[in-house]
Formats: structure tokens, sequence, C-alpha cells
């Protein structure tokens, strides 16, 4: 039987956070623990919403499966006015959430600027979370091209501020197809066109696009807290596509890896691997679910 979603709503600091829950067991007096069902499974992403991972959620129905909408995106509603959010307030979002769901310590699969937002998580609050499977976490600061990477990223951010979503998003697309490292002198690189992309390149005015505007800099800027990370007793599993090889945000997780002396572990697919039709993308749904039943049930 598939679970039934409920969705919840969360005060948080800035924020009114939404968040569903699916319980396999809804009449289970201990939903995680006392009936021997592995601990909740919180998917996480960011700007990305909920609705991105209904199709990987389906292939969990024998536990308990957390989804949220991160603050400024879908159903979460900002209320502090601030035009540009840091991971560790996104940490705090989630934070907010567990404890409302009453589900922890959950296992967290983390993918893109979620998987930057749950290490800033564990950082802060390790005993909320058992096991973190950060996908693909695109943090610069890790990166040995450090500094033209996050040029590369403010300039989007700029981009978009003063040129609209077209523009932007088609530097953006560039930067996350791109393979191999930023040189120095990535300015003199010819600009994308919008239209390559099915872009508009009129500005229509808004501003409120939560990757181009909200994330953007706070994300890729984010630094770990490694020692904190290597203190927590959260086992965290660092994950990448096999198809995004060299890629920003593949790049970025062997470079958090390095910072928490762990390997890469190989998922299936792309860098949005586990969707399956979401937002008109297809990666390999099935084989990247397997593969992280298989990663969250290996103890060590």
């Amino acid at each position: 039987m598939t679970p039934t979603s409920v969705t919840h709503r969360v005060e948080s600091t800035g924020a009114t956070v939404a968040y569903d829950v699916r319980d396999a067991m809804p009449d289970s007096a201990d939903p995680a623990r006392a009936a021997g069902r592995p601990p909740a499974l919180f998917l996480i992403g960011s700007p990305m919403d909920a609705t991105g991972f209904g199709t990987l959620a389906s292939y969990f129905t024998d536990r308990t499966v957390i989804t949220y909408d991160p603050r400024g995106a879908g159903r979460s509603v900002r209320t502090d006015g601030a035009a540009e959010t840091l991971p560790e307030e996104h940490a705090e979002d989630l934070r907010r959430v567990i404890e409302a769901a009453g589900v922890g310590p959950v296992d967290v699969f983390a993918s893109s600027g979620g998987a930057v937002n749950a290490l800033a998580l564990v950082a802060a609050h390790p005993a909320l979370v058992h096991t973190l499977v950060a996908h693909e976490p695109p943090t610069a600061q890790v990166l040995p091209d450090r500094e033209a990477a996050l040029a590369v990223c403010a300039d989007i951010h700029a981009t978009y501020l003063r040129d609209g979503m077209g523009p932007a998003m088609a530097k953006f697309l560039a930067v996350v197809s791109r393979t191999g490292p930023f040189p120095a002198n990535w300015r003199d690189e010819p600009v994308p066109d919008p239209a390559a992309f099915g872009l508009p390149a009129e500005d229509d005015g808004s501003r409120g696009d939560p990757l181009l505007g909200q994330n953007m800099r706070g994300c890729t800027s984010y630094r770990p807290d490694f020692a904190a990370l290597r203190a927590a007793r959260t086992r965290i599993v660092v994950a990448a596509g096999k198809e995004s090889e060299g890629q920003f945000p593949a790049r970025a997780a062997a470079g958090v890896a390095a910072g928490l002396g762990v390997g890469v572990t190989p998922f299936p697919s792309h860098h949005g691997g586990f969707l399956g039709g979401e937002y008109g993308q297809q990666g390999e749904p099935e084989a990247f679910a397997q593969t992280l039943r298989e990663v969250l049930q290996h103890t060590e």
C-alpha cells in the first residue's frame, strides 16, 4: 500500500516551512524503531522542492519518508524579506522539520544545494542524523580552482540581478555542464546565448528565483566545517553520479570527501539521477534507489 502523504508546516526564523510525511505505518506508536523498521528517510534538495522527490520516495514505502520545500521555494514562504539565504539558515529549518516530525534521528539523502545544507545541519546538530548521503554538494570552496569558481558563481548572481533570468540561467547551465576546472581568464570566454538553451533573452523584471537570486552565492561559497563533521557520530557518505565525472558538483563532491577522509561513492546516472520525469528530466531512479538503499543498509 502506498503511504499517504500529509503536509505540515513549522515556523522557523524568517520563514514558514512546509514539509510532507509519508508514513508507511501511521498507527505505529514508534514509527522508526519499535517495530524494527529503519529510521525515517529525509529527502532534501535546494532550491528544488518536494515535487522533485516523488519518484524516489515511491521506492521507500517500507519507511517513513519526509520531504520539504526549502524557504523561498514551493510552499515555504519567507517572512524576513531577505534576498539571499545561507546554508546555516537552511540547516536551522531542517532541524525544526526533524524535531517537529518527531522521527529523529533520521537518515538523510541530500542532493545538490540540499547536500550543502545537510552538511551544515550535521555540523551543527549531529545527533539528529544517523546517516547522511551527500550527493554532489556544489561548494566551490573545496575546489583547487576555487577562486575562479567562486567568481563564476558570483557573476551568475550579478547577471540575474542586472539582466534577468534568461541570461543568468544560460550561464548557470553552461557552468553545471562544463567538464574540468574553471580557468583564471574565464571572463574571456564567450557569453552563453539564452536562445541556445531555449531561454528568453528579455528581462521580465522578476527577481524572485530561488536558485539564481536566493541561493547561488550562499550555497557555492559555503565552507564545510570538516572538524565538526569528522567529530560527528553521523555516518557521512559522499556520492556523485557516474555520468557527472569532471563536472562542478562532482568535483566538489570529491573535495568534500577528501576533507572528510573518505572516498566518493558512485551512484547511477547524473546530477539528477533520481528523477523520474520531474521537471522533464529523466535519470535512472530505480537503480538510483537501489544503490541508496544498499548504502543506507550498510553498517560499519
